[in-house]
């Protein structure tokens, strides 16, 4: 712990902060009920570490009076605070682990996670013309395919819903008809492959 790392983590929480704030605004001129909290005003705590803070809980009680309000809440992911009050930010994969994180704790039925590709797929469609997008993987699957260079979930955020049991489906924020790719149990799954597809770091 050093006061630099303290600073620096700060001053990154700052940029999660504008945006949300910006996108609720958004919302609300759209006629809808938004708030926007940052991740000490959630209660995401976390370890004491500084720059790569693992989640250590998440107050609910917030976000289910917000919920109950009929608001819709845009939450900053990539940071948290300890117990003590200081800011910390969660490293690589931040955002996307904060998502599933409060999924998990709001005992959602879904977490699904918008990004530039349009789901999971056999192998990178940019080296591999034509290849098959896969409609559903478990989460072991996807942790070897994240762990071997796949850029679709970091690893901790698979990891984070392996463990809570949260199904997570990877969408196009380009796409919003196509379904993208749902991640899951084993155990939920009706055919389970033992190859489900190939990456390479």
């Amino acid at each position: 712990w050093s006061s630099d790392v303290c600073s620096s983590d700060l001053l990154l929480s700052t940029g999660e902060q504008v945006s949300i704030a910006l996108l609720a605004m958004a919302i609300q001129s759209k006629g809808y009920k938004a708030v926007s909290l940052n991740g000490s005003q959630i209660g995401i705590i976390t370890e004491n570490i500084h720059s790569k803070a693992r989640i250590v809980d998440i107050k609910t009680d917030k976000l289910k009076k917000f919920l109950d309000e009929g608001n819709i809440i845009v939450a900053a992911g990539f940071q948290g605070v300890t117990s003590d009050g200081e800011i910390t930010t969660l490293g690589r994969g931040g955002s996307d682990t904060s998502a599933v994180a409060i999924a998990a704790a709001m005992k959602a039925d879904r977490c699904d996670i918008y990004t530039d590709v349009e789901g999971v797929y056999a192998a990178d469609p940019r080296i591999v013309p034509k290849i098959q997008k896969a409609e559903t993987i478990s989460y072991e699957e996807m942790l070897e395919l994240a762990r071997a260079g796949a850029n679709d979930l970091h690893p901790r955020s698979v990891e984070t819903a392996k463990q809570f049991n949260v199904p997570l489906r990877v969408r196009s924020s380009f796409k919003l008809d196509n379904m993208g790719t749902l991640i899951i149990g084993v155990d939920n799954m009706e055919i389970y492959k033992p190859v489900a597809g190939a990456a390479a770091d």
